[in-house]
């Protein structure tokens, strides 16, 4: 299911054609999609989305077309040590460049990347600067890497995944996502879309607050 299919369905339920988001998931990623509805989407210039946070486990030894689980394994190498692992770890916290995977919504002279990486004519896309606040590491063994990261908007845990798998000397792909925060929503704060329809009041109301001159 894409964000977009999301957006549809929540759409159908509450009768509202004016529905917007806080920053698509990749459709095998599960998690937080927050959600603006009616009114409230003109407020989307004024929420804080930052930090995000994602629980993402990384499987070493094959590079993939997608830089995920979801694409052909283009590359293969041997797994590296937990001591590479984590220097790497280190190289790619704090404000880093990052190239965007070839299968994104980034474009150049209008042409999206994933249209072009699929006709098998790959755009050459510039480096763009993000941070990354923090990885914790949850585990590290058997040629996986499990961990929370917490980053800025714009940052992509596939082209981590990538990175990390490069800067070890081995191969590296995003085996599973899950987005658990953007900014001050929480995903166990969320309803699920099974339970949305039934309970409209888990619905919250925003309002933008002036500060009062003293």
């Amino acid at each position: 299911m894409t964000s977009h299919d999301v957006v549809q369905h929540v759409r159908r339920i509450f009768g509202e054609r004016s529905i917007g988001h806080l920053g698509t998931l990749d459709p095998f990623a599960t998690g937080l999609l927050v959600l603006l509805l009616g009114r409230a989407t003109r407020l989307a210039t004024f929420i804080d989305t930052e930090p995000k946070v994602y629980e993402a486990s990384i499987k070493f030894g094959e590079e993939t077309d997608t830089d995920d689980s979801t694409g052909t394994v283009i590359r293969n190498a041997a797994p590296p040590r937990e001591s590479e692992i984590r220097s790497a770890v280190e190289s790619l916290t704090g404000p880093i460049s990052q190239v965007p995977p070839a299968y994104s919504a980034k474009s150049v002279d209008g042409t999206r990347a994933y249209d072009a990486a699929r006709r098998g004519e790959p755009l050459q896309l510039a480096a763009v600067d993000v941070t990354v606040h923090e990885w914790r590491i949850l585990r590290c063994e058997d040629g996986r890497l499990d961990a929370e990261i917490t980053c800025s908007g714009g940052t992509y845990i596939r082209a981590l995944a990538r990175d990390l798998g490069r800067l070890t000397g081995s191969a590296a792909h995003l085996d599973s996502l899950r987005r658990t925060r953007v900014g001050g929503f929480r995903v166990e704060d969320a309803a699920t879309l099974d339970t949305l329809g039934a309970d409209h009041g888990r619905i919250r109301v925003l309002r933008v607050v002036t500060d009062t001159p003293s």
